[in-house]
């Protein structure tokens, strides 16, 4: 069994890495940053990862970054056997990298242009109504093609949950607190519900407001 160390802090990206450990119920150590205070800063984390971000995973004592890639490990290494993560070379496995990269390429992308043309967090000079409003359209597009994948299907897969659900249900469930409304998409709203009764998932985000 491997030694896992997940650097993290609450509300932040790291948090589907979080969920996905709970619900594969690999032992590990979750060691949690305090961004305000600038410790992903610190020599000794920069060390670890030179973006200077969370999540980090070490792994017997070597580091790896970037969620994505450390959630599709985490399915190869452990999702496999536990029955969360598709076997290589099937279409189930193409299906779950496809949708995976999908969901931090195209539907992160497109939020992320939605927070930054409006969220206070960024400056006014990055605001911008027109880029708001077709991210805020595209998004809807984004999400009528979950809808569509969902029809017959309780999760992303098939009748199963996996890991795919956690990597999809985290970006959808984070882009409702922020506001996006799901509405229009009663299967996917009915699926990000399941999805956050979860046990994990009020484990994952501890006391945060996304739950």
């Amino acid at each position: 069994m491997n030694e896992l160390v997940l650097y993290a802090s609450p509300l932040s990206s790291a948090i589907p890495v979080a969920l996905a450990l709970l619900e594969l119920d690999v032992p590990h150590e979750r060691i949690d940053l305090d961004l305000a205070a600038g410790d992903q800063r610190k020599p000794a984390f920069l060390a670890l990862n030179p973006n200077g971000k969370v999540p980090t995973l070490v792994i017997d004592g070597e580091p790896m970054f970037e969620a994505l890639a450390i959630l599709q490990w985490l399915g190869e290494r452990f999702g496999v056997e536990r029955g969360l993560w598709p076997a290589a070379d099937t279409a189930a496995r193409f299906e779950a990298l496809s949708w995976s990269t999908w969901t931090y390429v195209t539907f992160g992308g497109t939020q992320q242009r939605l927070i930054h043309a409006t969220s206070p967090r960024f400056p006014a000079k990055c605001h911008n109504a027109a880029q708001a409003k077709l991210a805020s359209e595209q998004l809807q597009s984004h999400l009528a093609l979950l809808e569509a994948r969902l029809e017959g299907r309780a999760h992303l897969l098939g009748d199963a949950f996996s890991l795919l659900d956690v990597i999809v249900g985290s970006a959808v469930s984070y882009a409702a607190f922020t506001g996006v409304p799901l509405a229009a998409h009663p299967r996917v709203e009915a699926w990000v519900n399941r999805f956050t009764a979860r046990d994990a998932y009020a484990a994952a985000w501890g006391e945060s407001p996304a739950q």
